[in-house]
């Protein structure tokens, strides 16, 4: 959303972070109390991550006003907010090998079973409150991190968690992070009423159509595309020209899928996810 903004419709920064992240404030409650009723979050590691990300985010806010006005503090954010986009983008690169790699030790037997109903989870406590603090500081800056740097260093710390689990938590830890966040926008920031007014207006009815696209298209897909807007976006934020942008965007589109491909068949899975390997049964 804030790329958007600033990109195709030159919303400063800062009034682009700062509505993004009040409208998120707004819309983020939906989903986490669809996580809550599922039980699908572990409310200990919210706990821990609040911890540290409230008042970094707050803080996130007031580091943003401390490093300039005016224009200056405008070209800050922009810069961070083309930083924040490519480690998303990487994130989901990231993630989506991790996915591969457990589907990998799955098939050859070389991990755990399963865990049955609710994975014991040994929480660790100082490392949950730094991944946090460094998430609550990057969304309080670019409104970047809630749902996706976080849910990374979960991934990373917390492997026994479900995938179902590891989604409910940081969709609920994420409501009073941006609320936080929100907060200091709206007393330090550059809140614009009408910009929020009309971005509700519009992500009230598209999460509704997007939900439902989402849930009906192949998850790998809506990664990928997800990926590549937030290149694009994090090219021109950092005010890469149009010609290298191109350039880079489209080595990727030839590049990338080739890569992905070998990879996949470097852990014994058929280069397309749409084909079954031979002699494999399908996971129950």
């Amino acid at each position: 959303m804030t790329p958007v903004l600033v990109l195709f419709f030159g919303v400063p920064p800062l009034a682009a972070v700062s509505s993004d992240l009040v409208a998120s404030a707004v819309m983020k409650p939906v989903g986490s109390v669809v996580h809550l009723r599922r039980g699908t979050v572990h409310l200990g590691l919210v706990k821990l991550l609040c911890i540290g990300s409230i008042p970094a985010a707050f803080a996130g806010v007031l580091l943003a006003r401390a490093l300039g006005r005016g224009q200056q503090v405008q070209d800050v954010i922009r810069m961070a907010l083309g930083v924040a986009l490519l480690l998303a983008a990487a994130g989901l690169i990231v993630r989506a090998y991790l996915r591969l790699l457990e589907h990998a030790r799955r098939r050859d037997g070389r991990a755990d079973p399963l865990p049955q109903g609710r994975p014991s989870v040994v929480l660790r406590p100082y490392s949950t409150i730094a991944i946090g603090a460094v998430g609550g500081l990057i969304v309080g800056l670019t409104s970047v991190g809630s749902g996706s740097l976080i849910i990374i260093a979960l991934m990373a710390l917390y492997p026994n968690l479900k995938a179902s689990q590891l989604v409910g938590t940081d969709l609920v830890q994420a409501v009073p992070l941006v609320a936080s966040a929100a907060l200091g926008h709206l007393l330090f920031g550059d809140f614009h009423l009408d910009l929020t007014t009309s971005m509700l207006a519009g992500c009230i009815p598209g999460v509704w159509v997007g939900a439902h696209l989402s849930s009906r298209a192949p998850g790998g897909l809506v990664r990928r595309a997800l990926a590549f807007v937030l290149l694009a976006s994090a090219l021109k934020l950092l005010n890469v020209s149009n010609r290298d942008t191109a350039i880079a965007l489209a080595l990727v589109l030839v590049v990338a899928p080739v890569l992905w491909m070998l990879v996949r068949q470097h852990h014994g899975f058929p280069a397309l996810a749409s084909r079954k390997p031979r002699g494999v049964k399908p996971a129950a």
